[in-house]
């Protein structure tokens, strides 16, 4: 049907008043609220009528002498509040096109090449053309999500724009360090920086929507999925997930900006014995203090979706689960976003025992408060007979839509559904130089100095003979880590690389060994290589004519992440036997360890004089490390996880509780304790050294006394006591002995990064409210308790300064 509209932006010049022009109400819409987008319509417009050509576009030429606009679709008129919009909109909508706004599909074709003939791909294809798909995941590029999304908004009959969702998980085409590794950062506007420019290249690329930030909470370094997190702990974990939103998100959508996604909700940090997609049972207690903390300051930052998890809760699959996306996270919380599922968690219920059939999981994970199916296809196939049938009422999609819709609104999309289609932003935003430079701030900022005997590091810049050892320094694949499915494989600068820089070195470089036997990908397993020792002999060479040795040990890329879970957490394959053989030929050893999770390294800790955790830390890997051992940075990382000394000890984190018999105090084994190996971490939660050293004095609390609501203030005098300039992570614990429900020996409740001149001492603030001193009981009830609070401030959970007061 054509509608009149007055533009204002034609040549009134051109005729003796007023020109109409007739032609679609949705254009006419973009053209209102979007000016830029319709630069280009004046001579698309005047080539039309010197055409003559009606198919589209047909001109009225009318002389009145007041203006009479037709009416378009109301709920696109941006003036109008985004609720209205939304009502408006939906009183439209057929229930079968409600429910396939809770569909979302994987773009398992070429969308700019022919229509798919068949299978699958032809039935998403068509289903988009029916305004059946609300989201697409894995579309990427200006021109492909143009493509599908033009055919959203012009060959549907409701024109409703689509969601482009992708896993930018650590950075897009230009990789920051993975997760765990930002996390031992602790430095918040670094981290929420590393998300706004995963976002600036993510949307320059047409995408709108991550899945990210992973916020769960895992004390298992067996899992591998660890390494998309920020560790074992709620109160650093809660302030990353409040950067990482506000990163990727900002203050408003502009086009810089997108959407981001807590995950997984709930639980998925705690699978049984760290296999990944495993059940998970655990006591309310742990969930409401442990689990639920990130995801509850994500909520709070305004975060827009949640995705649920593969795991079970206590024998309810989290897709399934009300009781925590109806009661906690939609209920208690008040959440107006949406939850989408994970990768086919819907149809997984089956597979779990929990649903019968296709039907049923679509009808429980609705009710439970599931939003929108991911890749399942049950939801567009099996919830409209449900509904007719009275097994769901239609409120339950009704609610469902309209927090998908509020989201696309909220975005942006109905009134400019191509602001993510900029050719030019895709050519200047994505690995620029700006963006290389920021991703190799933050990798510096991540690396943790775990060990510098004989004061080896950093190493002289001139004049030095070192050997460089392991497969791991010329691997420019393996420091991208897992999650990087933009970015180019090769692409990281190697460690062998960014020591090349410095040119009066002399550096030799040996393999040593293979750490793998085969190509990896995020879709194979890593075979291992232990039988190849056949470069140790060169190796053993090099290091025997060489003053320092560097060696390079650790994970390959893909031995962390999604389905990479791990029983033995030493160095993989023969790397051990051959860092054992080159300290026999020279201990001067500085150990760099590249690496997606904790590892078990008892002896190196024990006999290798310098240890450098590096993790996994993006394109400007090798740089980053290279600066740092040759002092152009003193490293100020703090461990995000504990370390084990061995397998056994797992899962293993700092804020444990105390048992009945927490010490030997009778000489005998009637006490908690393993029999082989010592019980605390080899490396404990929020550890990390420095070039130089620092030195805590006068802790003070504000008074020995306090009401419930009273702001305790703590402050403490840090000096920087040795000869570099360097940045410490000040840390803040409490403990409350007697609770009605015991609480961990220790707990996070503040830190402060400091830097400091050499000589230089600055007082430290820290302020505790009723927020740090209260807990959730089994009920999930938040309660502050009066009585004895001890209190430590340190350099790491196991040392600092210890204090008390009363809470009254």
């Amino acid at each position: 049907m054509l509608q009149i509209y007055y533009l204002d932006f034609f040549p009134k010049s051109t005729f003796t008043s007023f020109i109409f022009c007739a032609f679609s109400s949705q254009e006419f819409t973009l053209y209102k609220s979007n000016k830029s987008y319709y630069k280009n319509l004046n001579n698309k417009i005047k080539t039309t009528m010197m055409k003559k050509q009606f198919k589209r576009y047909a001109f009225l030429l009318l002389i009145v002498y007041g203006t009479s606009y037709g009416q378009t679709k109301k709920y696109l008129d941006p003036t109008k509040p985004i609720e209205e919009r939304i009502s408006l909109l939906m009183k439209e909508m057929t229930l079968e096109e409600k429910i396939g706004q809770m569909n979302q599909y994987n773009g398992s074709w070429d969308v700019t090449g022919p229509k798919p003939e068949s299978g699958s791909n032809e039935e998403k294809y068509n289903n988009i053309k029916k305004g059946l798909v609300g989201s697409v995941l894995t579309v990427r590029g200006v021109n492909q999500v143009r493509t599908l999304q033009k055919m959203a908004i012009e060959e549907t009959r409701l024109g409703i724009p689509l969601l482009f969702g992708f896993d930018v998980i650590h950075g897009y085409k230009t990789l920051s360090p993975i997760p765990l590794a930002e996390a031992a950062s602790w430095d918040l506007e670094a981290i929420k920086n590393s998300a706004s420019v995963a976002a600036l290249e993510a949307s320059a690329s047409g995408l709108n929507w991550t899945f990210a930030p992973n916020v769960d909470i895992s004390n298992d370094a067996r899992w591998g999925r660890v390494m998309e997190g920020a560790g074992e702990d709620p109160y650093l974990g809660s302030k990353i997930a409040i950067a990482r939103v506000k990163g990727f998100q900002g203050e408003r959508f502009d086009h810089t900006k997108i959407i981001a996604c807590a995950k997984h909700f709930a639980g998925y940090g705690f699978v049984e014995a760290g296999r990944d997609y495993n059940s998970v049972d655990m006591s309310n207690s742990k969930l409401y203090n442990t689990v639920l903390p990130p995801f509850k300051a994500a909520s709070d930052a305004g975060i827009r979706t949640f995705m649920n998890s593969f795991n079970t809760l206590n024998g309810i699959p989290a897709t399934g689960n009300s009781f925590l996306q109806r009661d906690i996270l939609k209920g208690a919380w008040g959440f107006k976003g949406f939850v989408v599922s994970d990768w086919a968690s819907i149809a997984e219920m089956i597979t779990h025992g929990y649903a019968a059939d296709g039907a049923d999981a679509a009808k429980k994970a609705a009710l439970a408060g599931s939003d929108m199916d991911m890749e399942s296809n049950i939801y567009v196939t099996e919830l409209a007979k449900l509904v007719k049938n009275g097994s769901v009422k239609e409120s339950v999609i009704d609610d469902a839509v309209r927090r998908i819709l509020r989201v696309k609104f909220e975005l942006g999309l109905f009134d400019n559904p191509y602001k993510y289609c900029d050719e030019t932003r895709e050519k200047s935003n994505i690995g620029s130089k700006a963006n290389n430079d920021d991703v190799l701030d933050m990798a510096k900022k991540s690396i943790v100095l775990l060990k510098n005997d004989k004061n080896l590091l950093p190493l002289k810049k001139s004049g030095a003979k070192i050997a460089l050892i392991g497969a791991l320094a010329n691997d420019k694949n393996s420091p991208l880590g897992s999650w990087r499915i933009a970015a180019d494989d090769n692409t990281a600068v190697s460690v062998l690389e960014g020591m090349q820089q410095y040119k009066n070195s002399a550096l030799v470089y040996e393999k040593g060994t293979d750490v793998a036997t085969n190509k990896q990908s995020f879709l194979d397993e890593v075979k291992v290589n232990a039988t190849d020792f056949s470069g140790f002999e060169a190796a053993k060479k090099a290091a025997k004519e060489a003053e320092i040795v560097v060696m390079v040990l650790g994970e390959i890329g893909f031995q962390s992440g999604e389905a990479r879970s791990r029983t033995e957490l030493g160095l993989p394959g023969n790397q051990q036997q051959l860092l054992e053989e080159i300290y026999k030929a020279n201990p001067n050893i500085i150990l760099v360890l590249n690496n997606g999770r904790p590892l078990s390294i008892p002896w190196a800790a024990e006999h290798i004089p310098a240890i450098v955790e590096a993790w996994q830390l993006g394109t400007q890997s090798g740089n980053a490390i290279a600066q740092v051992l040759y002092g152009d940075y003193n490293p100020s990382g703090k461990l995000p996880m504990s370390f084990p000394r061995n397998v056994g000890q797992c899962p293993i984190y700092y804020n444990l509780y105390n048992t009945g018999r927490p010490t030997d105090k009778d000489n005998n084994v009637f006490w908690s304790h393993y029999s082989d190996v010592e019980k605390t971490p080899l490396y404990p939660f929020g550890y990390g050294l420095s070039y130089t050293s620092f030195d805590y004095k006068n802790l003070k609390i504000s008074k020995a006394s306090f009401q419930k609501g009273e702001k305790i203030e703590v402050s403490v005098d840090v000096t920087n006591t040795g000869n570099f300039d360097g940045k410490e992570i000040v840390q803040l614990y409490i403990n409350d002995p007697v609770a009605s429900i015991a609480r961990p020996v220790k707990e996070l409740k503040g830190f402060e990064l400091v830097e400091l001149k050499k000589g230089e001492t600055k007082t430290v603030q820290f302020t505790l409210t009723n927020n740090e001193l209260g807990f959730y009981d089994n009920n999930g009830k938040f309660l502050v308790e009066s009585g004895q609070f001890n209190i430590m401030v340190g350099w790491n959970s196991n040392n600092g300064l210890n204090g008390k007061f009363e809470l009254k």
